[in-house]
């Protein structure tokens, strides 16, 4: 891991979404599904950008562009997740986020981690556009 994403990785969340695991989210061997956590990832993605109020407009939407993730350890059912985004990296119109999800009741256990670098585009053109001001105001990086 790069000292910038130690860094992140380090630093206070910008968001985190609390998650409840889910019976139909393990796998033959009882724990969550590796692609699951994909899910998670998704949706603490989302509700960090509902949170935000302006980040979709008809003229300019993120997509994912990269993902990483390192699995640390299974995580079990019943259980209570939380992931917490954190900002690596601030472009123009892209921004990595760290990402760690971690048990709600120990943040200390740590069963995921990685980033994804997400693009906000013209849907229209399919061309890259500056990023939402919301988006670097909640980065911690004025526009």
């Amino acid at each position: 891991m790069s000292g910038e994403a130690s860094a992140a990785l380090s630093a206070t969340p910008m968001f985190t979404a609390a998650i409840a695991v889910r019976w139909r989210d393990l796998d033959a061997f009882n724990h969550v599904n590796n692609s699951t956590y994909l899910t998670y990832l998704e949706e603490s993605r989302l509700q960090w950008m509902l949170s935000m109020g302006d980040v979709f407009d008809p003229a300019s939407t993120p997509v994912l562009a990269a993902s990483e993730l390192n699995y640390r350890r299974p995580i079990a059912w019943p259980a209570q997740v939380q992931v917490q985004l954190l900002c690596e990296r601030l472009g123009n119109s892209s921004i990595t986020v760290a990402h760690r999800i971690v048990d709600a009741g120990d943040p200390e256990r740590l069963y995921c981690d990685g980033r994804v670098v997400m693009v906000w585009i013209d849907p229209q053109t399919g061309r890259s556009v500056p990023l939402p001001t919301s988006v670097r105001s909640a980065a911690g990086r004025p526009a």
